[in-house]
């Protein structure tokens, strides 16, 4: 087995360890082991030959995210913030630790970080691309969620947010997702 084979399964087993669960198509799934594949699908369909480095940061973008519950933090934008940045650093440590164990060397882990940190977003087109899979798997698996949790003032302003941190090529693939018709609405004024 080659190391990215085994980073990807000390990836998969870690993400499998999750107490939360998404039910897709049926199927029970671990809650970051589900969005971690989604991530990583979305990777290999933006792209059309993903960098090694790419396809790793997107298989741990979000791994342990369980481990740090956002009720930890005071619920306010500064503690959304301070958890967020607290989890990129931790997802990035944790994937970095896995790594090495799979053979990787520190300069190549070195790398795979600055990306799951999204360093340089406008600049390095493997760090957009990874915001552009993150803000599609939203749309895809989690936005009709918000529906029943937010007002739609709430939810047009989470829409231009995500709408702005992708590229062209996300804009192009978040159209093409099926939306409920009530999703179709919030989106058409969100992008007016």
């Amino acid at each position: 087995m080659d190391k990215l084979q085994i980073a990807f399964d000390l990836f998969d087993r870690y993400n499998q360890q999750d107490p939360n669960f998404v039910i897709s198509n049926g199927q029970t799934y671990p809650a970051e082991y589900f969005y971690a594949l989604q991530l990583y699908n979305w990777v290999i369909r933006l792209e059309n030959k993903p960098s090694e480095k790419l396809l790793l940061a997107s298989r741990s973008q979000h791994i342990g995210r369980w481990e740090i519950p956002r009720s930890d933090y005071p619920m306010n934008k500064p503690g959304y913030l301070t958890w967020r940045s607290d989890l990129g650093k931790y997802h990035a440590e944790k994937a970095g630790e896995l790594m090495l164990e799979a053979g990787y060397d520190e300069e190549f882990v070195g790398d795979v970080k600055r990306i799951i940190l999204k360093q340089k977003i406008k600049l390095n087109a493997e760090v957009q691309t990874m915001e552009n899979a993150l803000c599609l798997v939203f749309l895809e698996f989690q936005f009709e969620d918000f529906h029943q949790k937010h007002s739609e003032e709430k939810l047009i302003h989470i829409l231009q947010k995500t709408w702005k941190k992708m590229s062209e090529a996300g804009h192009k693939a978040a159209l093409t997702l099926n939306y409920s018709d009530a999703s179709k609405a919030i989106i058409a004024k969100a992008l007016a």
